[in-house]
């Protein structure tokens, strides 16, 4: 049995034309008007409250640890603990110092701060790969749920970040 499509071939052109109403470029006037009206689409956020709810955040963890594990093994959880959140926050931080000496460029272009841009999150990646290699390599001790569980906490922090705006 043979279905053939009986749908006019208009709607396919519908969406490769593009209509003279479809945007609409705004003026810095009716921009400023836009902005006044609805400030809440256009707040930005501190990039340096994430980085410090990282930090606390990896002290709520780490205290957790210490407060909940058995004696024997309080300061090896609340080290591992402590150490993963490093590695979360740590690159984060550097990502935004990266970014601020790129604000501060006298020469600064849209293609210089995404370079910057680029850079950092390049920079963030290698010092999140090495953070891990060289602890896993000098604290062979480290307990690996603890660390993990805050490394991956404090990346959740980005998405807090959207409810808080």
């Amino acid at each position: 049995m043979h279905f053939v499509n009986k749908e006019p071939l208009i709607r396919k052109q519908e969406w490769d034309e593009i209509h003279d109403d479809s945007y609409k470029a705004l003026s810095k006037e009716e921009m400023d008007a836009l902005r006044a009206a609805k400030p809440h689409n256009f707040a930005s956020m501190n990039s340096w409250w994430i980085v410090l709810s990282q930090v606390a955040l990896t002290l709520i963890i780490a205290s957790a640890c210490f407060v909940f594990s058995i004696q024997a093994d309080k300061s090896v959880y609340t080290y591992s603990a402590l150490v993963g959140g490093l590695i979360g926050f740590l690159p984060s931080a550097l990502f935004l110092v990266r970014l601020e000496a790129a604000k501060k460029n006298v020469k600064s272009s849209p293609g210089g701060y995404l370079a910057a841009v680029v850079s950092g999150e390049f920079l963030k990646i290698v010092a999140t790969a090495l953070l891990f290699i060289a602890f896993a390599l000098k604290q062979p001790d480290l307990k690996w749920i603890p660390l993990l569980v805050t490394y991956f906490a404090t990346l959740k922090c980005y998405l807090l970040a959207w409810f808080w705006r």
